[in-house]
């Protein structure tokens, strides 16, 4: 497991937050971009983020703010922006360049020939849509008419797509670290990578997980497909079918730069076929733990692959673990993860 940084250090080489060309920054989409570089950089979740502007006593950073502000679907108050960059740890003597980017940005958004009814402060983290604009000599009371086409040229005008920004970057959200599952995100950026966000639950060695699964009794093979934090390396488990030994989770090598993995394994058929149901059980048998945040179920029916059913794992998830009478035994974690696959898909699942 990666180390958390100390509170009281920056973790990044003095200089670095201005890398990348923050003095060039004109648009929405490049602030953001930065943003989330600071974010990566720090190795934070969004819940530390939130406690320590609790602790500072100055402006709050709600986590639902901060998430729209990463993913570019809000533009945040200044004082939301620089109270996330301490957060964040970033210098104070940076700070002055994060504002004056800030207000290029700012002036950048404001379609010509248009003033603000309000001050620049005044737009907080409000959504960009519901910004609405004054035109100079604009006849009756501003806020009661032209409001449609105001909104119109503002969104055609200032919109960033959130889609866009968020395949630019990755925003590592992630829990406190507690073992079986990993720290956020390594102390540099990830570009162009497949960003999910899952919850799922650990287990230590010796724990254990059971649920049970519906395939067609004329399958000729099964598939169990996991997803898992591959920032925790060399999980190991053994995989028993309704009693039967089967299979094992073989170890894999840390990642701690694209931490998804989709980890298969093939239960042999004289132990499907002919059956509706299937009871798994997976055993730890490895020091490091053993993590699981989805399953997925492939079985092969006339030659043809195509998935029989799915386990979704997690407290967010209640009625997928019911439905399937998943049960866990020993579990030391429980939360959710925000990571990302490998840039190419055919790296994604492994056996």
């Amino acid at each position: 497991m990666s180390e958390a940084p100390q509170c009281d250090q920056d973790p990044r080489p003095s200089g670095e937050a201005t890398e990348g060309g923050l003095e060039s920054v004109t648009c929405h989409e490049e602030l953001v971009k930065l943003l989330a570089e600071q974010f990566a950089r720090a190795d934070v979740s969004l819940r530390e983020l939130e406690t320590r502007a609790d602790r500072a006593g100055g402006t709050r950073l709600p986590r639902s703010t901060c998430a729209d502000m990463l993913a570019g679907r809000r533009f945040p108050k200044k004082a939301v922006m620089v109270a996330f960059l301490q957060g964040c740890r970033v210098p104070g003597h940076q700070l002055p360049e994060w504002e004056r980017a800030w207000e290029r940005v700012r002036v950048n958004q404001m379609p010509a020939g248009f003033s603000e009814n309000r001050s620049v402060e005044s737009s907080h983290d409000t959504p960009l849509a519901a910004q609405v604009m004054t035109a100079p000599g604009d006849p009756g009371t501003p806020r009661a008419t032209g409001r449609r086409w105001r909104r119109a040229a503002l969104l055609a005008a200032v919109a960033v797509p959130a889609a866009a920004v968020t395949l630019s970057v990755v925003i590592a959200q992630s829990a406190t670290p507690q073992r079986g599952a990993s720290a956020g995100a390594p102390d540099h950026v990830v570009n162009l990578a497949h960003i999910v966000s899952d919850d799922g639950r650990a287990f230590p060695r010796g724990g254990s997980s059971r649920f049970t699964v519906t395939v067609n009794p004329a399958n000729t093979g099964v598939r169990l497909i996991r997803r898992l934090d591959a920032g925790v390396g060399l999980q190991h488990a053994t995989i028993t079918v309704n009693g039967a030994p089967a299979a094992r989770w073989r170890p894999l090598l840390e990642d701690s730069i694209y931490k998804w993995r989709d980890q298969i394994v093939t239960i042999p058929p004289d132990l499907t076929a002919g059956r509706r149901s299937l009871t798994i059980v997976n055993t730890c048998v490895s020091s490091s733990g053993f993590n699981e945040f989805l399953y997925t179920v492939e079985h092969q029916v006339n030659g043809v692959w195509s998935t029989a059913d799915t386990v979704d794992i997690g407290r967010g998830h209640p009625a997928s673990e019911a439905a399937h009478d998943y049960r866990v035994v020993g579990e030391d974690w429980a939360d959710t993860q925000t990571f990302a696959y490998p840039p190419r898909k055919e790296d994604w699942s492994v056996q």
